[in-house]
């Protein structure tokens, strides 16, 4: 074919070219309940950020190892773990919060998922400032908007928790719109609306309480609305993250992983839940009798047994380890007791966000203060219960009998006049494994009464919060600095605004 012929024919080639270039096969959009559902997986607290500082600052997981895992072993900062929540929240949860309610929240028919959004979202931002004080709020999750803001400013603590209250208000108020869809398709509760406005109503108990201190007076009146609505009560209304093996926990991950052998459980916590005959220590702990190494962690040399297990001191580095270890007769320190990794850490395991018995608990301590009417012994009670019962949900092999129940209340009844620090003695050992609401609630109520860390080279007795991360520094500064101004140095010191001595 000569030249012109080629020229001729040529433009036949641009037919239905835009449709040859057409993909056909990748989604173009995505259902919003599916991205709120990647917000939820990811509101699983985090593995190192849990592990390496909030497990640790409330003493009752800890590690002896330095690196990665320094941190509130030693009371110092490595901003390499204190980021942690921050890249978790912002990155996996906040931006696609945003962007749902950016999509939905002039369509009518997802207008329940545009709630449920909210409240996951608060939760986000509650855990988030809770961490580290001032936070991105009103312009976080914005660079991938129409406003394309990637510098976001700071809002102080005080701002953020009045929109928390007003969001997680307004979206209980809200759900069960008529002509929302029913939003099946999300995996916390399946769409079942009145879950939803107990999880809302609990976060919202919540939020009044950790106003306790620094505003007495709005706590109680925050506490009220939420005591007028649902509440999750029943572990059957828990607020949980289901994991399995694609979705697994984070900290079962880790400690089923690269950090198997190196997080004990603690001395405090330990001889804390043997000095009450607690029989939760025979549900969730794991000695192995002679363990030399972290190799010689066999399913072989495990006990339960809660009269064998023995926690690893606190302040203790690698070295000191092992002379403690030999001093208590110990072949070493991979003796101490661990969180069973085969049963409560599974990687399968689940995670709670909020639970009937930290529920109870905030009702008992909340009636304790005059705030509500009812039975702060029954609400006590019903707690403690259902904490132990709640542990069956990690491992039928963690299941504790009935009765075994009944012998602890019994011997450890509840006593109005320690009301307060019985109440959240008993928070703490509910919230195992969360971390974050583990290190706001001893914060806030000043319980347990734990011992300073006592390590040699530690840099703050008590540990108040995380600091801001180098890449945020680095990027962000100038609204950083402000924040800084405002609230306080960026040290492990610093308290943030509801966290009243």
């Amino acid at each position: 074919m000569g030249i012109v012929g080629v020229f001729l024919t040529a433009p036949s080639c641009d037919q239905n070219f835009d449709e040859w270039n057409t993909n056909k096969v990748d989604a173009t959009d995505i259902n919003p309940a599916f991205q709120l559902n990647q917000a939820i997986v990811n509101s699983s607290a985090s593995s190192y950020g849990t592990m390496v500082y909030e497990l640790g600052i409330v003493q009752q997981l800890i590690s002896p190892n330095s690196g990665l895992l320094t941190g509130a072993n030693y009371n110092q900062d490595n901003r390499t773990s204190t980021q942690n929540n921050w890249q978790m929240y912002y990155r996996q949860v906040v931006k696609n919060t945003k962007d749902i309610i950016r999509r939905i929240q002039n369509d009518p028919s997802r207008h329940d998922l545009l709630q449920m959004t909210r409240i996951i979202q608060a939760n986000a931002f509650m855990l988030l400032t809770d961490t580290y004080g001032s936070v991105p709020y009103t312009q976080a999750g914005l660079g991938f908007s129409s406003e394309q803001i990637f510098f976001p400013a700071y809002d102080s603590q005080e701002f953020i928790y009045g929109e928390i209250i007003r969001e997680l208000t307004e979206a209980s108020n809200a759900l069960g719109a008529p002509g929302s869809a029913v939003e099946t398709a999300e995996i916390l509760y399946g769409g079942d609306v009145q879950q939803w406005k107990r999880f809302a109503n609990s976060l919202l108990l919540r939020a009044g309480m950790r106003l306790s201190r620094v505003d007495p007076a709005r706590a109680s009146q925050i506490v009220q609305t939420a005591f007028a609505g649902d509440l999750i009560e029943e572990n059957a209304d828990n607020a949980m993250i289901r994991h399995d093996n694609n979705f697994q926990n984070p900290v079962g991950n880790t400690l089923n992983a690269t950090e198997a052998a190196n997080v004990f459980m603690t001395e405090p916590f330990v001889n804390y839940l043997k000095s009450h005959n607690d029989p939760r220590l025979e549900a969730i702990a794991v000695r192995y009798i002679g363990a030399t190494s972290g190799s010689e962690q066999s399913v072989d040399r495990q006990t339960y047994d809660p009269e064998l297990q023995i926690g690893m001191p606190m302040g203790l580095d690698n070295a000191l380890a092992v002379q403690r270890a030999a001093s208590l007769g110990l072949t070493s320190f991979y003796e101490f007791s661990q969180i069973d990794r085969r049963r409560i850490t599974k990687v399968n395991a689940p995670n709670f966000i909020v639970t009937a018995s930290q529920t109870n608990l905030l009702l008992a301590e909340a009636v304790t203060r005059g705030w509500i009417s009812g039975d702060a012994e029954g609400y006590y009670v019903k707690a403690v219960r259902q904490h132990m019962q709640q542990l069956a949900l990690h491992d039928e092999a963690s299941t504790i009998p009935e009765a075994d129940i009944d012998a602890y209340l019994a011997e450890n009844p509840f006593q109005e006049g320690n009301a307060l620090e019985q109440i959240n003695t008993q928070y703490w050992v509910s919230s195992l494994l969360n971390g974050p609401e583990a290190f706001a609630n001893f914060r806030r109520s000043g319980y347990p009464d734990l011992a300073p860390n006592p390590y040699p080279g530690r840099e703050v007795e008590f540990i108040n919060r995380l600091t801001y991360p180098n890449s945020e520094i680095s990027v962000n500064e100038e609204n950083v600095n402000q924040a800084i101004s405002q609230q306080g140095p960026d040290n492990l010191e610093t308290r943030v605004w509801w966290h009243k001595p």
